[in-house]
């Protein structure tokens, strides 16, 4: 993952959102399809990097929408008591 952390690449999108950027389309960009992942099942046995993927990838990105979220979560929280 370019030794980026999900946290600092969770940010990264944070700060995006803050710039104004569309919170759906930044969640389509750091989430993967549910068409991506099935293609990935299906060639998973054709070639491991799809496996690598399914296991590594996946997760990692599903980790960083989760910190992306709780960051927007936050953001909104702190917004609505003001």
């Amino acid at each position: 993952m370019n030794g980026l952390s999900p946290h600092r690449e969770a940010a990264f999108f944070y700060g995006l959102f803050l710039r104004g950027h569309s919170l759906e389309s930044l969640r389509q960009d750091i989430d993967v399809s549910p068409d991506v992942i099935a293609n990935w099942e299906r060639l998973q046995w054709h070639d491991p990097w799809y496996r690598e993927a399914l296991e590594v990838i996946l997760p990692y990105r599903k980790r960083v929408l989760a910190i992306f979220e709780t960051l927007i979560s936050s953001e909104l929280n702190s917004f609505c008591q003001q």
